[in-house]
């Protein structure tokens, strides 16, 4: 096909949708990555670091959208220091400079300052999407600058930000010609809401489909909202507490949940008053997803009464508080289900066990559709876990954390090897797996042996030598992402084939048995790595002639970019 004119090629290759198909169409020929390169809207960057932001912009000159990811995945538990990098600043820079008809920007786990925005706000003209999740560094002026300057903004979406608050005015900032929303959440933001101005610019957005409010917004700030966009399909409720108000907000609210017809989507509630969740009930009947991870206040029977209601679920993330009997109405009455998210309420109160076992085996037995579970426990056996390998072969993503991470089967005393031997053997698609219990390196055999689509594997407390960690090298040949905590795995298996790492996307290891010489020996073996020591208590340098000493954490991920220049003292690229 090479001796196609140009335009039936980019034609051709305008039906690919994934990034994956553009790029294996890319290394065709010459002619095919010249014309993918021009062509190329969207990019996403699995890892800033994994390339320079030069080099993107200028293989994709014509770029509209651009994803970007930062810091590691075990930032979101307090295991990578909050310096550690991931500055957005380069990449909005860069991008300013060759790509001005940018108009989509995704970004996660970066640090984005109030500069960063501004600039955003003011270089692309036809800005339409600003997405940051698990994103920090900046706060409401940045927020208004976006609000001022973007006229066509169609998307703000600020998913578990850190937002510094600097009044409530950026709401006014949207001007009177800003009719063109489909998606607000503002979430995370702390302070107060101008509630007139998130009314007036609600009211002018005929096409809002998603709204997420912050807690400071009011129950009868909600009920006027819901009145001017009856026709939102996902909706974050803030504050849903009303103590002393009159009786007609319920009233109110009711109506104005009673016209809202095509809402599918329900989350926030960070603030309730349960005895008015009947409101609610009003459009349960026809909800597919229903966060309540944030709302430890909805418990008991209030909880129960309202799952019962939503029998169209087929996403649900709740707190453990919903117990094993609300996972049993669960399981009776939401046979569409597919997702599946329970939360601890509590990670540190011992000896709580709110659900066990028997709710998720409840679940994966009337659930036929069931796909998705990340299920927190203090206990699993390996009996439950075989009955749900055996309900539901549909995994894709099992994720089970048991809160005491070396406990055996409660029942036999025995590892829970077995248990998780049998989910990987039956899951054909399994693509994410994480573990926890008492498993030994048996349990590793059968991840390599049966998990063939498996791309995401994270380890806590695991194996019992360097073979279980060879196991999975050996047998899983999709793997991308590799987590491990606290597992007995040294530098003989992370030295014994280097050349798996080209596959692998990122390794994360901490609290493990590799030593500084080991990960000087994969650095040295392998230039194409970023291998990175991270020592938060002590300073790396002090520590660089003690050689046998094992390392606290060591993060290695591909990159065509080389060494960082912008690593913090505490961390040493090798």
């Amino acid at each position: 096909m090479t001796y196609f004119p140009e335009e039936v090629v980019e034609h051709i290759i305008g039906f690919l949708t994934t990034h994956r198909d553009r790029n294996a169409v890319s290394t065709v020929c010459k002619a095919w990555y010249r014309v993918e390169r021009l062509s190329r809207r969207r990019v996403f960057v699995c890892n800033c670091y994994a390339v320079s932001p030069d080099r993107t912009v200028s293989r994709f000159p014509r770029l509209r959208s651009l994803g970007l990811k930062g810091k590691p995945h075990f930032t979101d538990f307090s295991l990578v220091s909050q310096d550690w990098g991931a500055h957005a600043m380069p990449w909005v820079e860069a991008v300013a400079g060759r790509c001005p008809d940018l108009e989509d920007l995704r970004m996660k786990r970066m640090v984005v300052t109030d500069e960063c925005l501004v600039t955003i706000a003011r270089v692309f003209p036809n800005f339409k999407a600003l997405v940051l999740v698990s994103c920090e560094g900046f706060s409401t002026n940045g927020l208004a600058a976006i609000a001022t300057h973007c006229r066509f903004l169609r998307e703000l979406d600020l998913q578990e930000c850190k937002v510094e608050d600097h009044g409530s005015q950026w709401l006014t900032c949207f001007p009177d010609s800003c009719t063109s929303l489909v998606t607000l959440n503002f979430a995370c933001c702390k302070g107060e809401v101008n509630a007139g101005a998130l009314e007036r610019l609600v009211a002018r957005c005929p096409n809002l489909k998603s709204i997420q409010l912050s807690r400071s917004v009011s129950m009868d700030t909600l009920s006027r909202v819901l009145f001017h966009a009856p026709h939102l399909v996902d909706l974050g409720i803030g504050s849903y507490i009303l103590d002393h108000g009159p009786v007609q907000t319920i009233a109110k609210l009711c109506c104005a949940f009673g016209n809202c017809e095509s809402l599918k989507s329900l989350s926030g509630f960070w603030h309730v008053t349960p005895r008015h969740l009947p409101a609610v009930y009003y459009v349960c009947w026809n909800l597919t997803s229903l966060n309540l991870s944030h709302s430890p206040a909805i418990h008991g029977i209030h909880l129960k009464q309202l799952i019962s209601q939503c029998r169209k679920l087929q996403r649900l993330w709740v707190l453990d508080f919903i117990r094993d009997e609300g996972l049993k109405i669960l399981a009776s009455r939401c046979k569409d289900l597919r997702e599946l998210r329970v939360f601890p309420s509590n990670l540190f109160e011992a000896g709580v066990a709110f659900v066990t076992e028997q709710g998720l085996v409840s679940v994966s037995s009337g659930c036929p559709k069931l796909h998705s579970v990340l299920y927190f426990c203090h206990q699993m056996t390996n009996a439950a876990l075989i009955t749900i390998a055996r309900n539901s072969p549909r995994f894709t993503h099992f994720r089970l954390c048991i809160l005491d991470p070396r406990k055996p089967d409660p029942v036999t005393q025995q590892s829970l090897d077995e248990g998780f031997g049998a989910i990987v053997q039956s899951s054909k698609d399994l693509r994410c797996l994480s573990l926890s219990g008492l498993l030994t390196d048996r349990v590793f055999l059968y991840i390599g042996m049966y998990a063939e689509q498996l791309e995401t594997l994270s380890i806590a407390f695991a194996g019992d030598s360097n073979k279980g960690l060879l196991y999975v090298l050996n047998g899983c040949k999709k793997l991308r992402k590799l987590e491990i905590r606290d597992c007995p795995f040294g530098d003989a298996v992370l030295l014994e084939d280097v050349g798996k790492y080209e596959t692998l996307r990122s390794l994360w290891m901490s609290s493990c048995d590799v030593t500084l010489r080991g990960c000087r020996e994969l650095a040295a073996k392998m230039p194409r790595l970023n291998v990175e020591v991270l020592n938060e208590r002590d300073q790396v340098e002090g520590r660089l002639r003690e050689e046998e000493r094992k390392v606290e954490k060591l993060y290695v991920y591909r990159t065509v970019a080389g060494p960082r220049s912008d690593a913090p003292d505490f961390v040493w690229t090798l």
